[in-house]
């Protein structure tokens, strides 16, 4: 009986510190997810201060039942374009729906890419990368959150742990290690930049698969950022963009007039804006293509139709409107004769 006893004590000291090494300190979640935060900003441009104080705040330092259950780090909920795992959870409303990951780096690459997809986060990418408070206060404009305090709450968690020194690739001086302030991609072709979006040249013999796994992507990664399919083949020289593309061409550049023979796709990609994005800025159906002379907005919304009517279209009713000009004219100079 008091081995049975002695058993019984010695599990449930077993589970009292099992439940207690399952908590997660503020300061070991910066220290084993700063690196992906840090991978992350060299992607997509999203500081690291903020994404790892984003994720300290809605995962409750990683011990909150989304982020342990589901790898849930941000609390993104499903969403319509969701076809994944998913979990239910109390929040706003009871038994809401949650995106599930297999690890906590896919939930990390999610959140940006999560950002990044939605045009009303697209203003957040305009802003310098070391600017955490424009950042911390645009996601509460662009209603991330619904705390009213929640940019207040991000400055703070970002200040209190210094989290602002990986957003310039630099550590506590009481640190060893070092971080790049590079491209985090280890490959021996060079990786070059288009409107802050990395981009590779493909040369002989590439395949999607074998770019895939150079680059160190998810299966469904490239060719969702090329908004083509893996099976379609490629060509030497092509450009192939190893992160998400933008929703806008970069400050200064307005507009495309279409040449002869060009695609849509081929100016989204000569852009690096999302295809989908491109369609939308200037109200046409997808799968339309323009035609040589149109005006391609590429920064801003266009209002109506008239809007981008190609310089080819725009002369043509100015010739109609001469022609009907000249005919009323000449008509009123016979009436005066007679």
């Amino acid at each position: 009986m008091k081995r049975v006893g002695l058993i019984i004590i010695c599990i449930n000291i077993y589970l009292i510190l099992g439940a207690q090494d399952r908590i997660i300190s503020r300061p070991e979640y910066i220290e084993k997810y700063k690196s992906v935060a840090i991978n992350e900003m060299q992607r997509t441009g999203i500081p690291a201060s903020i994404k790892l104080a984003q994720a300290l705040l809605e995962s409750d330092n990683g011990n909150s039942r989304l982020a342990v259950k589901a790898n849930n780090h941000f609390g993104i909920k499903c969403h319509n374009e969701w076809t994944k795992e998913v979990i239910y959870h109390d929040d706003d409303k009871k038994r809401e729906c949650f995106r599930k990951y297999n690890s906590p780096e896919e939930s990390f690459r999610d959140h940006s890419d999560f950002l990044l997809g939605s045009t009303r986060y697209g203003f957040l990418f305009e802003l310098n990368p070391t600017d955490y408070k424009g950042w911390a206060k645009g996601l509460k404009k662009a209603g991330y959150a619904t705390n009213p305090d929640y940019d207040k709450m991000l400055i703070k968690i970002i200040e209190d742990n210094k989290l602002h020194q990986y957003d310039e690739g630099k550590v506590d001086k009481k640190r060893k290690e070092p971080y790049s302030t590079g491209d985090v991609i280890s490959t021996r072709r060079p990786v070059y930049k288009n409107n802050r979006v990395n981009y590779i040249i493909v040369k002989e013999g590439d395949s999607y698969e074998s770019i895939r796994k150079e680059m160190q992507l998810l299966a469904f990664e490239l060719s969702r950022y090329n908004e083509s399919d893996r099976e379609d083949s490629l060509f030497k020289g092509q450009i192939l963009y190893i992160q998400p593309k933008r929703n806008k061409a970069e400050a200064g550049i307005h507009y495309h007039i279409v040449k002869e023979g060009e695609t849509m796709y081929e100016i989204s990609q000569k852009y690096a804006i999302k295809l989908s994005v491109l369609y939308r800025k200037n109200l046409m159906e997808f799968d339309e293509q323009p035609v040589p002379g149109q005006k391609l907005s590429l920064r801003k919304q266009l209002k109506s139709d008239k809007s981008y009517k190609s310089e080819v279209d725009r002369e043509k009713d100015q010739k109609e409107q001469r022609e009907k000009e000249t005919e009323r004219e000449n008509i009123e100079f016979e009436f005066e004769i007679e």
